[in-house]
């Protein structure tokens, strides 16, 4: 469900953008690594593809290099300023993890400082490893049931119901007994 360009998915193309920018900044991986804080091994990892760049990273590294998050995501500058509307089916849609994949719903506004996606969880696929990331974050599940986890407490939540949480918690998300989907909301700037 990745949108394809030039017949390469959007995921395998962020490695070689963060690449390409870094290199364009004359950047070492060890001080790009430091600067968001994390072992030039795992960033080295990242790059490279061996490793899935989990969303709090990716961020880090764009605001490390400069640029807005859609810049890794789709290799292009958001164009909008006072309004972006992204039409049903339209977001930019990135696999992150076998089994979860988001689209984003905001990725043509400049400046966002909330980042809207929405999240479509395959339950035939193991469940993603829990992640933390700065800030907060608000899921709304619209299909199916999910099951949040937030440090080791487990809330199931069926469509039109929602939890807010501290995102610096280890936290993760599930499909219950079949296919779900869920908005979610991340506001990691102030």
């Amino acid at each position: 469900m990745s949108i394809q360009d030039s017949e390469v998915p959007q995921a395998s193309q962020i490695p070689s953008r963060i690449r390409e920018l870094r290199e364009d900044e004359e950047i070492s991986v060890i001080d790009l690594a430091r600067d968001i804080g994390i072992s030039a091994e795992d960033y080295a990892k990242y790059e490279s593809g061996e490793l899935d760049i989990p969303i709090s990273v990716l961020y880090k590294i764009a605001a490390s290099l400069g640029v807005d998050p859609t810049v890794l995501l789709t290799g292009e500058d958001p164009r909008m300023e006072s309004a972006a509307v992204c039409r049903a089916g339209q977001g930019v849609q990135i696999e992150r993890y076998p089994g979860y994949e988001f689209s984003s719903l905001a990725y043509n506004f400049k400046g966002r400082t909330l980042e809207p996606l929405l999240v479509y969880l395959d339950p035939s696929k193991p469940e993603a490893a829990q992640v933390s990331h700065a800030g907060q974050e608000f899921n709304y599940v619209t299909k199916g049931m999910v099951k949040v986890t937030v440090e080791k407490r487990a809330y199931i939540l069926a469509a039109g119901d929602s939890i807010y949480f501290d995102a610096n918690l280890p936290h993760g998300q599930a499909a219950v007994d079949g296919s779900a989907q869920f908005l979610t909301i991340i506001q990691e700037k102030p």
